[in-house]
């Protein structure tokens, strides 16, 4: 069944795909308030060349992304990519496409070296279970999330 997998990278004639997947992923994590993009924007996104949107496909159906951005990792001065979406489909899952993806992601990075970074909630031990298996590293850490409408009232008491 895996070979049957085709993994290829997104352009912006994928926009539509790219735009429901995301809004897919951000539902499955309750998280669909957050999505702001529209298949406009991500039709000018995927043609940037510091963003990387691989998709999985089985006979003409998608089943699921990655997608990562190249940046600057200040402490080490070198470029990293930073992994922002793993997310297979529901009815493809557990049938080799997550491996499919990161694999190809890896060889993206691989002819650079590029270190690839990410983070996982921490309740989502499926997704801490797979990544270990792929070889990942986790490291406990917070993430913290700063919205215009908090950090905007101290600008504003500066003025």
């Amino acid at each position: 069944m895996n070979d049957a997998i085709r993994i290829r990278q997104a352009g912006p004639d994928d926009a539509a795909v790219v735009d429901a997947l995301v809004r897919e992923i951000a539902a499955h994590e309750g998280e669909s308030e957050h999505v702001g993009a529209t298949p406009d924007r991500w039709r000018e996104v995927l043609g940037r060349a510091d963003v990387t949107v691989l998709l999985a496909e089985r006979d003409g159906e998608t089943l699921g992304y990655v997608s990562a951005q190249r940046r600057l990792h200040m402490w080490s001065g070198e470029d990293i990519l930073a992994l922002d979406d793993l997310f297979v489909r529901a009815e493809a899952r557990d049938g080799g496409v997550g491996r499919r993806l990161m694999t190809a992601l890896a060889e993206r990075a691989a002819a650079e070296r590029l270190v690839i970074r990410w983070e996982v909630k921490p309740e989502n031990e499926a997704a801490q279970r797979f990544y270990r298996r792929l070889g990942g590293t986790l490291y406990p850490k917070v993430v913290v999330r700063w919205l215009p409408e908090s950090y905007l009232p101290l600008i504003e008491d500066k003025a």
